[in-house]
């Protein structure tokens, strides 16, 4: 296995379990625990986990504020809903993601892929694709270009928004939005509940060539504030369960392919 693939599932144990030994990640990746203790120091050092005597946390402050507590609300779907997601995309792609929990998991999944840009107004995002959980490399050996969109900064959630950000995303093309959303029906189609990250959404629509939305069940038939995109304008939807019956329909209908992570 390698060893960016082998870190990813290390981290999704951890992750969905909250806490792991040594032996225990040995024994279910079926490796020495010399080699887990090495990757838990690497991992350890881009922050995606915190390593303790024995084994491994999820980091101290993963659960201080609201988004922080959404990467943990549902944790396992998301990250089936990642690992789903990146086999959608290719080298040498250019993709908008905004911020999320969800594409945040799939953000983590991107150093599966060589030679992407990412464009983000997530500066964990940008931190997280940057970063290399691969002992040895320098940030120069990162292939992954990675611009981070300026503007108004929001501590919560890690991003930036505004008037500025929608500008600067205009410069850019892509071939892919990858993007998170609070809500979807088949009346409005996507929606979110914060006027400002809706309007980050639609702007990296406008600039793409294609839309994938990344979202779990618990979003199917809810009502947003402000919609993002009728379903028409959606590629993908890459989800954990198949939507309800109605739902499923009006995306048949509007020619959205759906994809369960299973």
């Amino acid at each position: 296995m390698k060893v960016r693939r082998r870190q990813n599932k290390i981290v999704d144990i951890v992750r969905t379990k909250e806490s792991a030994t040594v032996e225990e990640l040995a024994s279910q990746l079926d490796i020495s625990r010399e080699t887990i203790r090495r990757d838990l120091s690497d991992l350890a050092g881009t922050g995606k986990i915190h390593k303790v005597h024995g084994g491994a946390t999820i980091p101290r402050d993963f659960g201080e504020n609201t988004f922080q507590q959404r990467m943990l609300d549902h944790a396992e779907a998301k990250m089936r809903i990642a690992q789903k997601a990146i086999s959608l995309f290719e080298a040498g792609e250019a993709l908008f993601v905004d911020t999320g929990s969800t594409t945040l998991y799939f953000a983590e999944k991107l150093s599966e892929i060589s030679g992407l840009t990412i464009i983000t107004n997530s500066a964990e995002i940008a931190r997280t694709v940057s970063s290399s959980p691969v002992r040895g490399r320098s940030e120069s050996d990162v292939d992954q270009r990675t611009y981070l969109l300026g503007g108004e900064y929001k501590l919560g959630n890690r991003q930036t928004v505004g008037t500025m950000v929608a500008s600067q995303i205009r410069l850019f093309r892509a071939h892919h939005a990858v993007l998170t959303i609070g809500a979807l029906d088949g009346q409005t189609g996507a929606m979110d509940f914060n006027m400002e990250e809706a309007q980050v959404a639609r702007a990296m629509i406008e600039q793409s060539q294609s839309l994938t939305v990344l979202m779990d069940a618990t979003k199917f038939n809810k009502l947003g504030s402000f919609e993002v995109c009728p379903l028409a304008k959606i590629d993908r939807l890459v989800v954990d369960r198949v939507p309800p019956d109605a739902l499923a329909e009006s995306l048949e209908a509007a020619g959205v392919k759906v994809i369960l992570a299973q």
